[in-house]
């Protein structure tokens, strides 16, 4: 019997999510012969001791006494100004490290980062989840199997059902930073294309707060990939349908859309028609229950050797440039290059 013991550092929202994640895949690891136990910390102590006894995981009052207490991985789930510290805590260490995306509040305060675990030799996956969802995972099967053709367009949607607490609007770093980044991350990781150029456009039609906060709840990126195609990226805070997350590709043998399934958020205008005829989802960790699960089993995968990386920092990177050319266009009314 294999047993990896990994260190959660944050429980909040997604920290509470990834130790429930994580005391879950012993159901779907131990056929393998792989037992999973959890430690986990955080600076609200007494809510963390509460989460440690929910999933059965030991608790440690802090990072340094975490990392010191013998775990083969660490999961970063905290606030993203604490990324590049904890990053480097945990190669120092000499362990995987699994983190929440991005590495850091900026591409800038990221590269130093990056040069950090490449000089160190650590192994850094970012949490982009989608990868492993498995409608995406159709998706781009279809699209290496060459069953779409080339492609002509591409619509990527994420909206939310409720946005966040404004607080956290404030320093997300705006709509395409904190949720289409989700968006530009899949389109290079499924099409194997780089987006070279983006034109954006938003309205703030909901509450007035978030634009106070210098925020847009709704926005629309046009973009151009290396090659020519064209595609647009989509996101809103206030989809009131319930979560909506989708991905179409058209092509010239075929088309593909990620997403329609009988909890997609929307309904038919067409007579007869009772598709969809399920709830709609009201979260994104409801959307992606299985990919969050996958994600995580992928992380116990790459510390015992098992698989490669799935995604690594500069795939986070690469997806924070995109999302940047989107804010910056979208400050400044012009299409914007994406900078190498």
């Amino acid at each position: 019997m294999k047993e990896v013991t990994l260190g959660l550092v944050g429980v909040g929202r997604i920290g509470v999510m990834h130790a429930r994640n994580i005391s879950a895949l012993n159901e779907v690891l131990n056929p393998e012969g792989t037992a999973v136990r959890l430690k986990l910390t955080d600076v609200a102590q007494e809510h963390a001791r509460s989460v440690a006894a929910d999933f059965g995981a030991e608790f440690l009052p802090s990072v340094e006494e975490l990392v010191a207490s013998g775990i083969d991985g660490l999961v970063i789930a905290t606030g993203t100004a604490t990324h590049p510290d904890l990053i480097r805590a945990g190669v120092d260490a000499g362990i995987p490290v699994f983190c929440e995306k991005p590495v850091a509040v900026n591409v800038a305060e990221s590269l130093p980062v990056l040069d950090y675990i490449r000089e160190k030799g650590g192994t850094v996956q970012i949490g982009h989840q989608r990868r492993f969802d498995a409608g995406y995972l159709e998706a781009k099967r279809a699209y290496d199997a060459g069953e779409l053709g080339w492609i002509h367009s591409v619509r990527a949607v994420t909206c939310d059902m409720t946005p966040p607490p404004v607080e956290f609007l404030a320093t997300s770093g705006g709509l395409f930073r904190d949720c289409s980044v989700h968006d530009f991350d899949i389109l290079r990781w499924l099409t194997g294309k780089e987006i070279v150029e983006v034109y954006a456009k938003g309205s703030n039609n909901g509450d007035p707060a978030i634009g106070e906060v210098g925020d847009v709840d709704t926005a629309l990126a046009v973009v151009t990939f290396d090659d020519g195609t064209v595609g647009t990226v989509s996101a809103s805070r206030y989809n009131g349908a319930g979560h909506d997350v989708r991905l179409e590709l058209q092509g010239s043998d075929g088309s593909i859309l990620v997403g329609m399934d009988h909890q997609m958020a929307v309904r038919s205008a067409e007579l007869g028609i009772a598709f969809p005829a399920g709830e709609a989802h009201k979260t994104f960790a409801e959307r992606f229950h299985q990919a969050y699960r996958s994600e995580m089993a992928a992380f116990v995968e790459v510390i015992l050797g098992e698989r490669k990386n799935p995604c690594t920092p500069e795939d986070a990177v690469a997806a924070s440039r995109v999302a940047d050319a989107a804010q910056e266009s979208l400050e400044t009314g012009v299409p914007v290059k994406v900078r190498p």
